[in-house]
């Protein structure tokens, strides 16, 4: 599959962007957008659920709040995303409109059609930018690949399996079955921990 379609016109800003039709979905990246349609598939929207349960959850014993796309990351002018999932532990970022600023954790579920701008232009903006924790998700593979941020870099990928547990990079106490994440309740993991 192709990757998301490209608005061809000069380099946009979050004021065009806020100009555009409510019903599309689109991303700026270095100010060029990037439609985010057609919508997710099943199996993404299944794991997007199991994850924001396990992570409503945890966050609800914390003070950080969690969102799910569509919610607007305006990082500046230039740089808008709609991230799956994202963790925000500043209040002041959190507006009626929009986060303002960098979120502490961001998950991707990447599908064929998205996988190559998660790993690479995304990852580099979200490393710009300062994110602690960037995951992503393979619904295809049922795998999971961890990018934290160290001294200024993202180091990894840490790589996962399905039938593995992780614990946050950003929220040590937080620990993810990813089994369950993955739909595969049935089962019953006896590995060691792993981070994430």
């Amino acid at each position: 599959m192709p990757l998301p379609e490209r608005k061809k016109e000069k380099k946009v800003t979050y004021q065009d962007y806020l100009t555009w039709p409510d019903g599309e979905r689109w991303e700026i990246i270095n100010g060029e957008a990037w439609a985010m349609t057609p919508a997710p598939t099943i199996g993404h929207q299944r794991i997007l659920r199991n994850t924001a349960r396990t992570l409503t959850i945890f966050f609800k014993e914390h003070p950080c709040e969690l969102f799910l796309a569509p919610t607007d990351v305006v990082l500046d002018t230039i740089n808008i995303v709609q991230p799956d999932l994202l963790v925000v532990c500043d209040p002041a970022k959190v507006t009626e409109a929009n986060i303002q600023g960098t979120p502490d954790l961001i998950i991707e579920i990447a599908s064929p059609s998205t996988k190559l701008m998660d790993k690479r232009d995304k990852k580099a903006l979200y490393e710009k930018f300062g994110v602690k924790e960037y995951v992503i998700i393979y619904s295809d593979d049922t795998l999971v690949e961890r990018f934290r941020m160290e001294g200024g870099k993202f180091e990894g990928p840490d790589v996962f399996n399905w039938d593995e547990r992780w614990i946050s990079f950003a929220f040590p106490d937080l620990e993810i079955l990813l089994w369950e994440i993955f739909g595969k309740d049935s089962f019953h993991a006896s590995g060691t921990d792993k981070n994430l």
